[in-house]
């Protein structure tokens, strides 16, 4: 059947020549087509012919992978499947973006932190006149559901400039600072220009690997918070002090420093206050993490503290509490004086944060 198709495409393609005696020359047997074919072109074609388009031949191919089948590898013995050679040229491109697509689901979206000032106030006191600017930090690549802010004035980016200048000299060589005014201070067009440059500041000094892991670049974020946080737990108010920690939380959590003591200092905070607000379990999570950051420190000041605090509330709430006094057995065999240690509450109480 082949061999007649091919006979006939190629009688209806070559110039019409007239035959011997006026009649049209007869068609050529099956038999001399094959015997004028020493390539085998004819054995080649045998089988089902295909004239789907590369679009549907793409999307069987597809279906073929999907069910675990070698392409071409299904359908009815002898059947035709398109030879590389044909095929490179229609699906290579489809192939690349089908397997960059693959790969893309897979893929993250790089983070990166911003710096944004989200709205400035004037603050006026008895004695002083400035502008109080928030900023938030958001991390881009994906929705960010719990921003952290901050408020910071003129003078506090300053000595943070002055500082990092004393100490970087190098990095911050290039590094320029909105001037001082005279007047004109609080017009609206200061006030933004200030913004724009203050978002730039924190986005150049960040990008700085010696600068961003600095104590002085760091401390401008969230140490006020601690500090904050801090007099209003020794003051017994639990509610206003439990969202200041989990603000510096959030700050500290997106400047990746939670290995630093002021990030076990920060879950500490958090574990006294929803332990005092009767929210037994959000303060049992933030004990377990806080053990897991300490790991294996057999010597740290707040290791026992959240040990007790962790066998306590897993009592509590009925979770498991061996290991940890497992653990806390352990330190009293190595010569620790367990009685003489502080509990959290206590720690924060004589902590002191500069």
């Amino acid at each position: 059947m082949a061999s007649r198709l091919l006979h006939r495409l190629r009688h209806a393609l070559a110039p019409a020549e007239p035959a011997a005696g006026g009649a049209e020359a007869e068609d050529f047997p099956e038999r001399s087509e094959l015997e004028d074919d020493p390539e085998g072109l004819a054995t080649r074609l045998s089988g089902t012919l295909s004239f789907s388009s590369s679009e549907e031949a793409v999307a069987a191919q597809s279906e073929e992978e999907a069910a675990g089948q070698e392409p071409g590898g299904g359908g009815e013995p002898g059947a035709l499947s398109p030879s590389p050679a044909e095929c490179q040229g229609s699906n290579l491109l489809t192939r690349q973006l089908q397997d960059l697509w693959r790969r893309s689901r897979k893929s993250l979206i790089p983070q990166r932190l911003l710096f944004e000032v989200t709205s400035a106030s004037v603050v006026s006191e008895r004695s002083s006149k400035y502008v109080l600017y928030t900023i938030y930090l958001i991390c881009s690549g994906q929705f960010d559901k719990a921003p952290a802010a901050l408020t910071r004035r003129y003078s506090d980016f300053e000595r943070l400039h002055r500082r990092l200048r004393h100490q970087f000299g190098c990095d911050m060589a290039g590094v320029s600072f909105p001037r001082k005014r005279l007047r004109r201070n609080f017009t609206a067009e200061t006030i933004a220009k200030r913004s724009r440059a203050f978002e730039q500041l924190l986005s150049h000094l960040y990008s700085i690997p010696n600068i961003r892991s600095s104590s002085d670049f760091l401390e401008f974020f969230f140490l006020r918070d601690l500090q904050a946080a801090q007099r209003l737990t020794c003051t017994g108010m639990y509610q206003e002090a439990l969202a200041t920690w989990s603000n510096a939380y959030r700050l500290q959590e997106k400047l990746d420093v939670c290995n630093s003591g002021h990030f076990l200092l920060t879950l500490a905070g958090l574990v006294v206050c929803h332990q005092e607000l009767d929210e037994l379990s959000t303060a049992h999570c933030y004990c377990e993490q806080a053990l897991q950051l300490l790991g294996a420190q057999d010597t740290h000041p707040l290791l026992e503290p959240f040990l007790q605090a962790h066998i306590h509330l897993s009592w509590k709430v009925g979770k498991d509490k061996r290991q940890s006094e497992a653990r806390l057995q352990g330190l009293q065999g190595n010569g620790v004086a367990l009685q003489q240690q502080p509990t959290l509450k206590e720690f924060l109480i004589k902590e002191t944060l500069d």
